[in-house]
Formats: C-alpha cells, structure tokens, sequence
C-alpha cells in the first residue's frame, strides 16, 4: 500500500512537457503495465552500455514503460544534449521517485527500479541489465512482444 501511495505521489511532482524539460507522466496511465524505472548518468560507462537495452525493453512490449532519471538531475538544455548524445529513447522523470517509492536515493548506478503493474515495487537491479535481464524482471514473454 505505500508503494502504490508513493507512486500516486511521484505523479504530482512531475514537471511540464516543453521541450527542455522532463515530460509531465502520469503513473497511474501505466497501472496494468510493469514500469521500470533507470538511474542513468553521462559519465557512467555501464549506464551508457546499458541504454540500448532499455530503449530496446520500451520498444519491444506494449505492457513495459520505461522512465530514466538522470542521475545528476540535469534539466533543460543540458538534459536534452545528454539523452541526444547517449541516445536515450525513453522519457526521464523530471524528479528523484526514490523518496517517493519509500527506498533511499540509489548510491552505485546503474539500478533499476521494477514496479509491477499493480503500482508496487518489485524489484531492486544494480548493475547494467540486458533485454532478457529486464524481460525476465518484468515477466514478459516472447508471445507477449510486439510485432
């Protein structure tokens, strides 16, 4: 129950989709659907290894979402260079969901939150993921892929 609270939360503290800042997302949109939340930075060589198989994860199933959080909190200009430059596919939150989500700030990167699709975290993953890694976490299937 304090999960699904925390992620009611972190739908509040979302910032605007303009261009330059973290789109406006709604958590709730995406009950019914695993969510799986990066930590990701710039100068992290296992983040940058690990985002092809996050945008490949967000692109291969209609029941996964996934959302970055830079772990430098870079916005605006600076955020939008960063995510052009490692070729990151996916929205980044605009705030930390760790506080919300009732777990500390993440100390080693990458890590990757799971929350199921009732609203609850699942699952902690530190270190870079694969897209069997993240299918597995997310429990999809090969039948359950998109075409």
């Amino acid at each position: 129950m304090r999960h699904a609270a925390a992620l009611i939360l972190l739908t509040l503290l979302m910032a605007c989709a303009e261009k330059g800042k973290a789109p406006a997302l709604a958590l709730d949109d995406y009950r019914g659907q695993w969510v799986v939340v990066n930590y990701w930075a710039q100068w992290c060589k296992p983040c940058i290894e690990e985002i092809p198989e996050l945008n490949a994860l967000n692109e291969a199933y209609d029941t996964v979402t996934v959302l970055g959080v830079n772990y430098d909190g870079a916005t605006g200009a600076d955020l939008d260079a960063q995510t052009r430059a490692l070729g990151v596919a996916f929205p980044t939150l605009a705030n930390d969901p760790s506080g919300q989500l009732g777990i500390p700030r993440p100390i080693a990167l990458p890590t990757t939150l799971i929350v199921s699709p009732r609203g609850e975290l699942k699952e902690t993953l530190l270190g870079p993921q694969t897209l069997d890694s993240l299918s597995l976490a997310t429990e999809q299937t090969v039948s359950s892929k998109r075409e």
